[in-house]
């Protein structure tokens, strides 16, 4: 077998990737005062036009984690990064809000086929000494690849148009599916398990989902995933419209919204560290929603001033970050067997995927209602209820699982 120092290459590739394809969507906040003017597009619009980015994954998900395990992770991941470039070419040359949402459809599509596989490529190539913290740096390819790009956004948007963004972020897609097409490639043993745990058939890709779909732990973090992903999604989609609507310039208001986004990513990597060394899954989840909750209430319906409303923005990200670094670094573990990796992380993708596009539209239809964003925060509270509540359920299901794991070494 290669050693764990010849895998850092192909590794590191997995998690670009995953970087590349949160640039699809972290290009769309920033760019969308500016979208918004050139399209005559509404508020409400404007918020389908965020979440219609997690149509696939909130209808295909587990579907593709199955086919994904079927026909091989490299594969779908390189067919997804090239549907991320065709979509983003096809908005980049849109010329009205249907041609566009058409167009982020396709890159929905390309999202999810992006990022199904990295869990179960990153499962076969790490040694499991490093396997939850790695899987805690995979949980952040969401916000460092969405600060990255708003960082970006910050300093060359107005200059060259959200429709040059488009094609920048299309050709860096393409380009990568090239290399990961090139470079990723399991060590022989782990290859071969690959294959070995490959289902084979129809029939058996129908047993795969079956699998997952009839074991309680992928429900568990498909659930938790979806609260926390809504809540973080619809604030940080529009916080660069709320903080223009206060008089503050595009650029500043980029280099905000990228900041409190690029703390989500510490908190993600703490999650794989905390766990390494032995904190509990429920704990961290738990944690984390109360932060959430008490945070999303300050940065929206508090009325405090701007550098409070901000400090509780970046406190909201940083320690929600806490919660994706955990699932991620669980879906094997909750997985009902190592087959079905991707497919349970199909699931909770799913349940991401949901939230994502359910979210932006009902908090955008309640600034609307409101004349204002100061009731937003009872959206983002019900649901980081739903997260404590499902903290609860995990750290059960993990007492249950050591008391037989005891009792069967007894």
């Amino acid at each position: 077998m290669a050693k764990p120092e010849s895998s850092r290459a192909p590794v590191a590739l997995v998690l670009i990737a995953g970087v590349v394809g949160a640039f699809h969507v972290g290009k769309l906040p920033p760019a969308l005062p500016l979208v918004r003017e050139e399209l005559g597009l509404g508020l409400v619009t404007a918020g389908w036009l965020v979440s219609l980015m997690q149509l696939a994954g909130a209808a295909l998900a587990l579907a593709g984690g199955a086919i994904a395990d079927r026909v091989g992770q490299r594969r779908t991941m390189v067919a997804g990064l090239l549907l991320l470039a065709l979509g983003g070419l096809a908005g980049a040359f849109a010329q009205g809000a249907a041609a566009l949402l058409a167009a982020r459809v396709v890159e929905s599509c390309g999202l999810l086929m992006t990022v199904l596989p990295g869990p179960a490529l990153l499962a076969r190539m790490v040694p499991p000494a490093r396997l939850r913290f790695t899987m805690g740096l995979w949980g952040a390819y969401m916000p460092a690849g969405m600060a990255a790009i708003m960082l970006f956004c910050a300093v060359a948007l107005e200059r060259i148009g959200w429709r040059v963004l488009w094609i920048g972020c299309a050709v860096l897609a393409a380009l990568l599916a090239l290399l990961v097409a090139r470079g990723v490639r399991l060590p022989t043993q782990a290859a071969a398990a690959a294959v070995a745990a490959r289902p084979v058939g129809r029939a058996a890709t129908v047993r795969l989902a079956r699998d997952v779909l009839t074991s309680p732990g992928p429900w568990l973090l498909a659930g938790c995933f979806g609260f926390y992903a809504a809540q973080w999604m619809s604030l940080f989609s529009f916080l660069p419209t709320l903080y223009r609507e206060e008089g503050i310039g595009l650029s500043t208001a980029a280099v905000l919204t990228a900041g409190g986004v690029a703390v989500n990513a510490g908190g993600n990597v703490a999650a794989g560290w905390l766990l390494q060394r032995g904190a509990t899954r429920g704990a961290l989840i738990a944690i984390a929603a109360s932060t959430m909750l008490v945070c999303g209430w300050v940065a929206l319906g508090s009325g405090a001033p701007l550098p409070v409303r901000f400090a509780a923005v970046v406190a909201f990200s940083a320690v929600g970050g806490l919660i994706p670094g955990t699932l991620f670094a669980t879906i094997p573990a909750f997985a009902p067997h190592p087959g079905a990796v991707s497919t349970t992380a199909g699931l909770v993708q799913q349940g991401s995927s949901i939230g994502q596009l359910g979210a932006p539209p009902l908090l955008a239809a309640v600034a609307a209602s409101a004349g204002g964003w100061h009731l937003g925060w009872m959206v983002t509270g019900a649901l980081a209820c739903c997260d404590l509540l499902l903290a609860i359920a995990i750290a059960r299901r993990d007492r249950l699982g050591r008391a037989r794991s005891n009792h069967t070494g007894a």
